[in-house]
Formats: C-alpha cells, structure tokens, sequence
C-alpha cells in the first residue's frame, strides 16, 4: 500500500511538473514580442512592433521592398493609406521615404494599438484608425485634396472567415469615385489572379514572391 501511494505521488508529481512547464513556455510565447524594423529613409533601422501572427500577417521584407523601390520617387508629393494596417508597418515606411502623410487603418483592436504606439514613437503624420477600412478608406479618399497611393494587403482569402475579402476589395476600388488616387497595390495570395483593369485603374506590373504577389495598378 505505501509502494502504490509512493509511485502515486511520483506520478502526480510529474503531471504537476509538465502542466507548470506548459504554462511557462505558453506564457512566454504569448508575452514574447516580435519586431521588424524600416529598411530605407529616414527612419530606416527604427524598430516596428508587430501585433499576434494568429491577428494579423505582416508584409514580408522582400515584398516590402519591392514596394517601395517601385515607389521610390512618386511618394513625395502623396498621401498612402495601408488599408489594412496591421502594424502601420508599410504606412511608417512610406513616411521614411518621404510621402506627405499617411494612414493605417486597423479594424483589430489590439492590433490597431501596437500600430498607433508604433506610429507615436515614430512618425507624427502616421495617422492610425480603429475602424472599418471598407468604410473608412472611401471617406479619406473623398475627402482629399491630395492624390493618393492606395495599399492593400487584405489577409488571404484562404483564412478562415475571409473567403470574399478579395472580391470586396476589387469592388471597393471599381466604386472609386475620386481621381486623386492615382496608384493602387494590391498585396494578394499567388493563387488569386487579379484583373488586367480595375474600373479606371490598368494593371502597369506584376511581381510574385511565392505564395505572395503584388499586383500594381495606375489611373489611366
């Protein structure tokens, strides 16, 4: 009987031990935080927070850069909305590169406030919003006076409950009333192909980075 109680023990000591171990490792999984950092500008080598991968997914460096050396020289005199804006992180690189002022906008809550800390810490003129980008990013559209570079990164249309964001993005830019925004990005899956011409907007180019491609587009 002490053998049996003994061996019990043991036993539960074990169980106990692998339970506090799970908790620490989960704990500090959740507690790690995750940065990137702005590749070119002025604020180049600033470090970006970025929110829980399972919340949102951030622009890879080498897509990233591919944006902005498309965009190197037509950002001086734009705004740039990130439409979907995560961790600000592609509207704080804008500003490095000298765009006039830009906007994330973040529906996630705790997202949104990673972003807005980023853009504090950062950049003035990086705007963050909490809100609705299929709401919000029309009405900072029609209420400029000046053009606009619009980026869209929606999250993959593979992801659990976003299986139409690509078809009400592409509708939210064909409902475009505003000439001001002159160039449009679409940061997309591989295995969505967008059309050869949005409304008033033609696809100028196209570059894939495996599962990811950008599909750029000008007003015409």
């Amino acid at each position: 009987m002490h053998k049996t109680q003994e061996y019990q023990s043991v036993k539960e000591f074990l169980k106990n031990y692998k339970e506090k171990e799970s908790k620490k490792a989960n704990s500090k999984k959740q507690t790690q935080k995750i940065y990137t950092t702005i590749e070119s500008g002025i604020y180049k080598g600033k470090k970006i927070l970025l929110p829980s991968l399972e919340t949102t997914r951030s622009t890879k460096s080498i897509v990233k850069s591919c944006v902005f050396n498309v965009l190197r020289f037509s950002l001086q005199d734009k705004i740039f909305i990130e439409a979907f804006g995560g961790s600000a992180l592609m509207a704080l690189e804008a500003r490095s590169n000298g765009c006039l002022k830009s906007y994330a906008i973040e529906k996630d809550k705790k997202a949104y406030e990673i972003a807005s800390k980023n853009a504090s810490d950062i950049d003035q003129n990086t705007i963050c919003l909490n809100d609705d980008t299929f709401k919000k990013t029309p009405q900072i559209i029609q209420d400029s006076k000046e053009n606009i570079i619009l980026y869209l990164d929606p999250p993959f249309d593979i992801r659990e409950g976003f299986f139409d964001i690509y078809e009400k993005t592409l509708k939210m830019i064909e409902n475009i009333k505003s000439s001001s925004v002159k160039i449009i990005i679409i940061e997309h899956h591989s295995s969505f192909k967008t059309p050869a011409r949005l409304q008033k907007y033609e696809k100028t180019k196209e570059r894939k980075f495996g599962s990811t491609t950008l599909s750029f587009y000008s007003f015409v």
